[in-house]
Parts: structure tokens; C-alpha cells; sequence
């Protein structure tokens, strides 16, 4: 059985919760409440297991903060045997708009020091989802903009975007990162 590992990252917490830094949080509890599994507090996050049309699913949620993901990537890559073809973060990106969001085969951690950490320890080769989280705030507001929760307008914006992330997951499961990437990086 293939596996994959389907990473959503934030902030362990209850001050963190629902912040846009926490977006990829977000994401991993609309993905697991979708396919009615919960998470198990497991080393270096929270994990929950499910399957799609016979593929192995991890979904985990970093408790090691931002800035250290990469710990928690790697561990899990290696303790369940699944190269990093079969890793996707989820993560939120101030250089989006919100409402807008990009899949990518590889690349730049884009000053994202979840991303950068990851990268530290695994390289540039594995999938990305970026959530735009906008980028209203002053100069030097950067820190208090991502630690700031979503007002009632940006949610209803969010939630569509959250759930077709989930359909995005699902996409890069089954048919593979290029196919999901000319499917949903048009709309």
C-alpha cells in the first residue's frame, strides 16, 4: 500500500488557534473531520490515519512549533518508510492574497521559516499547497498580522478555500502532483 505523509502547519496551543499562521492546521481538521478519523497526540504532533481508494494517508500536525516543522517532517518520513514524492505541507503565505492559493512540485521556502526548517532537513524536492493569508499590516506588523485570527468576512472566504484544499489532498493521493497542480492552480 502506498503511503503518504500530508503535513499542516501552525502552532501548538490554544492562543494559536485559528490564527492565519495556523491555516494548514485548519486544513489537516477539515481533511480528518471529512474523513471522520481523529488525531492521536504522537511524537512531535498529532497524528491521524485514514486511506483513499487503497492509499495509506498520515496526516500530522506539527506540535514542534513553526520554526523547528522539520523535525516532525523528517521523523515521520522516516519512521513510515514514504519518500518525500508522497509528502505535501500545507502552509499559510503572506505573499498571496487571501482566497488564493498555489500547489508546487518544489521549490523556495519563500521566507517561510516553517518551509525553511523542512527544507534544512529534506531538501527543496516535495509538494507545497500555499494559502494566501494577505498581507494587510503595517511595516514591522508582520509577527501580529500571522499571530491574528480571521474576522467573520475573511472566514467566509476561507472555508470554501479550506475545503478545496482537502479536495487538493485527495487530488495529489490519487493522480499525482502535475495533474492536481494543471487542475487547481487555474482556478
Amino acid at each position: 500500500m502506498e503511503k503518504f505523509l500530508i503535513v499542516g502547519l501552525g502552532n501548538p496551543g490554544a492562543e494559536y488557534h485559528e490564527t492565519r499562521h495556523n491555516v494548514g492546521w485548519m486544513v489537516a481538521d477539515a481533511f480528518a473531520a471529512q474523513h471522520k478519523v481523529t488525531f492521536e497526540d504522537k511524537r512531535y504532533g498529532y497524528l491521524a490515519e485514514t486511506s483513499v481508494k487503497g492509499r495509506k494517508l498520515f496526516v500530522l500536525k506539527p506540535t514542534t512549533y513553526m520554526n523547528l516543522s522539520g523535525n516532525a517532517v523528517r521523523y515521520w518520513l522516516e519512521k513510515e518508510n514514504i519518500p518525500t514524492e508522497h509528502l505535501l505541507v500545507i502552509v499559510d503565505d503572506l505573499a498571496f492574497p487571501l482566497g488564493k492559493m498555489r500547489l508546487r512540485g518544489n521549490g523556495s521556502n519563500g521566507g517561510h521559516n516553517g518551509l525553511g526548517h523542512i527544507q534544512q532537513l529534506i531538501g527543496e524536492k516535495y509538494a507545497r499547497l500555499r494559502i494566501g493569508i494577505g498581507s494587510e499590516f503595517q511595516r514591522g506588523g508582520q509577527v501580529d498580522w500571522v499571530l491574528s485570527k480571521f474576522s467573520d468576512e475573511d472566514k467566509k472566504v476561507l472555508e470554501p478555500l479550506i475545503d478545496t484544499a482537502c479536495e487538493v489532498i485527495k487530488s495529489f493521493v490519487l493522480a499525482g502532483i502535475d495533474r492536481t497542480m494543471n487542475q487547481f492552480n487555474k482556478k
